[in-house]
């Protein structure tokens, strides 16, 4: 795509209006669409944005990420930044204000998650991309990113089965997965 066409899907994903209970993200250029999560889903979230330190950290869920090199507004299902880094406002937070972000594996999302976002996340340098399959009961945690498109990725990759701690030394803590459901 060229900037201009860039410029143009940008603007059409900004005024695009979703129907209701469907999450839209911007990725690579295409406009992707998929339906609400699953309640396991959700507590996965929960229990992982409880376990955040808030005051240093801000774990934020439905938070648009700014990612521009590589034409893409994903949205992940949490997102962990410093509390100074924080923006007064806006649908966007840069990727570089980010410490961490969290994906919970979908029936319809496990390409996406494992493949097309793992290189998204590493171009925008997020310093840690966290993961979690309910499928598979198993947390991923991606760090050390580098490279650029469809060729970035992450140098480090270190896995856990729910019920082990995970180790998130970039918000200095070690998640607790014990509560995490599974799907079948």
């Amino acid at each position: 795509m060229t900037a201009v066409d860039d410029r143009r899907m940008t603007e059409y994903f900004e005024s695009f209006e979703a129907p209701e209970g469907v999450k839209v993200e911007l990725l690579r250029g295409e406009i992707v669409m998929m339906a609400g999560p699953d309640v396991v889903h959700n507590l996965i979230v929960l229990f992982v944005q409880r376990q955040v330190p808030v005051g240093r950290w801000y774990p934020l869920q439905t938070q648009d990420v700014d990612i521009p090199a590589e034409s893409s507004e994903p949205q992940p299902d949490l997102v962990v930044l410093p509390a100074e880094a924080a923006p007064e406002s806006g649908r966007l937070v840069p990727a570089s204000a980010l410490a961490m972000v969290v994906e919970v594996v979908s029936k319809t999302s496990k390409l996406r998650d494992y493949v097309t976002k793992r290189s998204i996340y590493a171009a925008g340098g997020i310093p840690t991309y966290l993961i979690i399959d309910p499928f598979q009961a198993k947390c991923v945690v991606l760090t050390e990113p580098f490279g650029a498109g469809e060729e970035a990725d992450y140098r480090t990759e270190r896995t856990s089965k729910f019920g082990e701690p995970v180790p998130l030394d970039v918000l200095g803590l070690t998640l607790d997965t014990a509560e995490f459901g599974t799907l079948p």
